[in-house]
């Protein structure tokens, strides 16, 4: 994981930064949930979708998108006082995922973004954190005129290991990304410290 520290004037540690993905299928809403919970301006690589791109790009059931990120978006919050995350926003089309591997160097955790309309469209982040053994909690973003379903279902649709926590959310709410974000913080705190368990014992 990432981690910066910063000195007070008396030499006590005071501050602790974490590095964190937001992933999940195009369209799914990342680069909103970055743009909600930033406390500084996000840095966002959108560009224009070209008639090219969407002969390539699947847009079935986003079709009013009109952008799209191509390398990432990045944000800022702080959780409390002496942590504060770094957000990198991964692009969702297939074809940037060559970033993926970049992106993930030092990360923490990851959110991925799940779109209940599409649900499929996460799969593919699911499998690419699974693998990696990186955790990571499912944000269902709760689109207006979506069917509503439970994180019980989503936990079963997707055939998530037990534990892993699925959590339902609107990406354009900043109180309900911020507690996105505290879960998967605490949900990759308990990973990570009972793998050092394991490790040591």
């Amino acid at each position: 994981m990432i981690s910066e520290y910063s000195d007070t004037t008396d030499g006590e540690t005071s501050a602790l930064a974490l590095k964190i993905l937001v992933a999940g299928g195009f369209g799914v809403g990342k680069t909103t949930l970055v743009g909600a919970v930033s406390e500084i301006r996000p840095l966002r690589t959108e560009e224009l979708l070209s008639e090219v791109g969407q002969l390539v790009d699947d847009i079935d059931g986003v079709e009013r998108k009109v952008t799209t990120t191509v390398a990432m978006d990045f944000g800022r919050i702080t959780i409390r006082e002496g942590l504060s995350l770094y957000l990198f926003g991964t692009p969702g089309q297939d074809r940037f995922w060559f970033l993926w591997d970049e992106l993930s160097q030092g990360a923490l955790g990851a959110v991925v973004l799940a779109d209940t309309r599409r649900l499929e469209d996460c799969f593919p982040a699911v499998d690419y954190f699974e693998h990696r053994r990186i955790p990571f909690v499912v944000a269902v973003n709760c689109f207006a005129g979506a069917r509503a379903y439970g994180a019980h279902d989503v936990l079963q649709a997707l055939d998530l290991d037990r534990g892993t926590p699925v959590v339902l959310c609107d990406a354009r709410d900043r109180d309900s990304g911020k507690e996105v974000l505290i879960r998967l913080v605490d949900h990759a705190g308990r990973m990570h410290t009972a793998r050092l368990l394991d490790s040591v014992g």
